[in-house]
């Protein structure tokens, strides 16, 4: 018997799994290959890959009986990343290696060709994490997930791109050590060398209302809902808003690339994700879409946007049941997905910025364009949205229409660069806040993130203050989440201002930013 190791994924992390191959030496006119230890479909069909490509890579496999267990046997094991451990645990059962024994200090993990070349699985990086927590010290991998893996430091890389290469880097190590180079990269490099953007807030003509709360969002990790007609820059400006956040922490990009990974849609090239995520699904997609699901649950949109930014082009077409299920993540910046085997959870603490036209032919309060909508209609159009899910959204902005001369005009716009700087001197002030409380450190970077408790300790308003939000409390009817939220956007207005104290004009402008809650259709 030869034993390999190996790894299945299962959310965001992974679980060392021992391949075991044992076989009989009573000689049969056919293969038999019999895989055990809970294996999906994909795994079953490995008896065949990993056949052909044994054989076609050179190696003698004669007609045996071959047993092969996934260990430990009560997890479910999924994908294709078991072919290379198989292949190589039969190659060890058979006196192909000159490593007579098992291989405890390697992990190997990749899908096999019918030629025996090898080639890239998903969720490398939860692997290589795996192996370091493990003590295991060396990877042998797809040469294409080699960037991936390599950011982790404490494991020695090996990429290869064939059977033929893992047997000969086996052998070396069994005769006097491994001299081939492991795969080094410098992850805090590629993480400051990938931080540029393609799109500018110097891009857009006016708007100067909208970008202010743009900022404030950024500064303050709010979710944002702009409404205004068709063609106001709707689109335009949220695709910018990635341009201004903070930059990921290598601890922030290593959590976010480790979703990507599971997700398979991590770029190979870069290897670990530099910038925080700007995901834009369509209005169509399912709530198994928007928040993960499967037999065995994949990530949905909400944590491939972690970190980052979810965008929601055209809020009320969305289905309604679609997003509701987004009101949990939003509030509890985690998703948590059961199913009859197992229960997962992802995390989702992603910014939404929604986007939204007033009425179904989009000009109801335009000046320049008539609005053809009945009230009626306006409203089971608004209704789409639940007045829960809107009282997460700390800020609603109006966009209006650009003017002519606005578009026009040559007058200096300020760049991405210039608010981003103010972001971050916001973002600095909240870090050192909440930097400890009763000198217990908490997970709390942002004024968004802060609990009622905190808010009460952060938020003292002044007399004047206490009587201007009374009064907007009590004319909008606003509930009480909408007046915590209000207060976390007055305190991030402080900030960019460098104020310690709550004043009249930080609540005065947040109050403005919930005045499209119901009374904008009125």
């Amino acid at each position: 018997m030869f034993t390999a190791r190996s790894a299945a994924v299962y959310g965001i992390d992974a679980n060392i799994i021992d391949v075991e191959v044992d076989f009989s030496a009573i000689k049969t006119q056919e293969d038999h290959f019999n895989t055990v230890g809970l294996p999906d479909a994909a795994v079953r069909e490995s008896r065949d890959r990993v056949r052909a490509a044994i054989r076609n890579s050179g190696f003698d496999l004669p007609h045996t009986h071959i047993t092969i267990n996934l260990a430990p046997a009560d997890i479910k094991k999924e994908g294709s990343g078991f072919d290379l451990p198989m292949a190589v645990g039969i190659l060890g059962a058979y006196g192909a290696l000159l490593q007579k024994c098992d291989l405890p200090d390697f992990l190997l993990i990749g899908e096999l060709g019918l030629d025996g070349t090898l080639r890239p699985v998903p969720g490398m990086l939860p692997v290589a994490v795996a192996a370091r927590e493990q003590g295991i010290r060396n990877l042998v991998i797809p040469k294409a997930n080699a960037r991936e893996a390599a950011v982790v430091e404490g494991v020695n890389v090996y990429p290869v791109d064939s059977l033929i290469q893992v047997r000969d880097l086996l052998n070396e190590a069994n005769n006097g050590g491994i001299h081939t180079p492991a795969f080094k990269v410098e992850a805090t490099q590629v993480l400051n060398e990938l931080q540029h953007f393609a799109l500018d807030f110097a891009d857009v003509r006016g708007q100067q209302t909208a970008k202010r709360a743009l900022e404030i969002a950024a500064a303050g990790g709010h979710n944002i809902l702009m409404i205004g007609p068709p063609g106001s820059g709707k689109t335009m400006l949220a695709r910018r808003f990635p341009s201004i956040l903070p930059p990921l922490s290598f601890e922030e990009a290593l959590e976010t690339t480790k979703i990507h990974s599971v997700a398979g849609v991590l770029d190979a090239e870069a290897g670990l994700v530099t910038q925080r995520p700007f995901r834009a699904p369509h209005h169509t997609i399912s709530d198994a879409g928007l928040i993960g699901g499967g037999v065995i649950p994949r990530p949905g949109e909400v944590s491939l946007a972690h970190n980052g930014v979810l965008f929601l082009d055209e809020l009320p077409e969305f289905p309604r049941n679609v997003l509701e299920v987004m009101r949990q993540p939003l509030e509890d910046r985690h998703v948590t997905i059961a199913r009859a085997s197992m229960s997962l959870t992802f995390p989702a603490a992603f910014m939404l910025a929604a986007a939204m036209n007033p009425c179904p032919c989009g000009y109801f309060n335009d000046k320049s364009r008539e609005c053809h909508c009945t009230p009626p209609i306006i409203q089971r159009y608004i209704a789409k949205i639940s007045g829960p899910l809107l009282d997460r959204i700390d800020i609603h902005i109006e966009v209006p229409a650009v003017q002519y001369k606005e578009l026009r005009g040559a007058a200096a716009i300020e760049n991405s660069a210039t608010i981003r700087a103010r972001v971050l001197a916001a973002r600095d002030r909240q870090r050192q806040r909440f930097a400890s409380t009763n000198g217990v450190r908490e997970k709390i970077f942002s004024n968004a993130q802060m609990s009622t408790r905190q808010i009460r300790t952060h938020c003292e308003l002044s007399p004047d203050a206490e009587k201007l939000l009374e009064r907007a409390m009590l004319q909008q009817g606003l509930t009480a989440r909408a007046h915590d939220r209000i207060l976390k956007v007055a305190r991030t207005i402080a900030d960019l201002e460098a104020a310690e104290k709550l004043a009249v004009p930080h609540i005065a402008e947040a109050i403005q930013y919930r005045t499209l809650d119901r009374s904008y259709w009125s």
